[in-house]
């Protein structure tokens, strides 16, 4: 008979929840508040690529080849358009546009229509090269300590591990993440944003939700 220790499962149980109410919340926005902001100066949406089917990048990747990298899929497309229509719809007219330098990255951000797209850098994903990591988070923050604490929103479109290593949490392909400039400091996140949920070609209307910074669900960085 196979005996399983069940004393251990309890203590792994009040060490998460202990953590959970230790951790202290991010600064959360409803809906309204949410668009209001996005209209106002001084913020930033850090946006995750929309849908690209595959997990990280083919061992042949080459930087200026798109047929060697992971792309977006028909319903990645679909995910980026609405996004961009969901941003228009809450007075989103045009912004400040930049992007990974991967294709992926940046055909969501063309799909957007939000304005001309400026390739960074610093939004590149570094999954796979960890040993550009802090190279490009330094660049990524002296790029926020340039920009004015008033100026249009910047829209920043980039991948699952840029945005955990700036928000402290990821999110899923064409979420994003708020984030309020802060003069001589960190850049604050105000919340999450999902402006086009996955399979977005079957669900046109993109789901909007602002959801209390707490251990989100797993996800596989892509």
């Amino acid at each position: 008979m196979t005996y399983v220790r069940t004393d251990w499962v309890g203590w792994l149980v009040g060490w998460m929840l202990a953590l959970w109410v230790l951790t202290p919340p991010l600064a959360t926005a409803s809906e309204n508040e949410l668009a209001t902001r996005l209209q106002q100066g001084g913020h930033v949406l850090m946006l995750r690529h929309a849908h690209a089917p595959g997990f990280g990048d083919p061992p042949h990747f080459k930087l200026d080849d798109c047929t060697t990298q992971r792309n977006l899929d028909a319903s990645g497309r679909a995910q980026a358009m609405a996004a961009g229509g969901w941003l228009r719809g809450q007075g989103v007219k045009a912004a400040r546009v930049y992007s990974s330098q991967w294709c992926r990255s940046l055909e969501t951000a063309r799909l957007l229509n939000l304005g001309d797209v400026t390739p960074l850098p610093a939004l590149n994903s570094f999954f796979e090269r960890t040993h550009d990591r802090v190279n490009s988070l330094v660049a990524l923050n002296a790029f926020f300590a340039r920009q004015p604490a008033d100026g249009p929103l910047l829209i920043l479109v980039t991948h699952f591990v840029n945005i955990q290593a700036i928000a402290g949490f990821g999110v899923g392909s064409g979420e994003g993440v708020l984030l309020q400039l802060q003069p001589g400091e960190a850049p604050r996140v105000v919340g999450r944003l999902d402006v086009g949920a996955p399979g977005a070609g079957t669900h046109p209307a993109p789901q909007r939700a602002i959801e209390r910074a707490g251990p989100p669900a797993p996800l596989r960085p892509q």
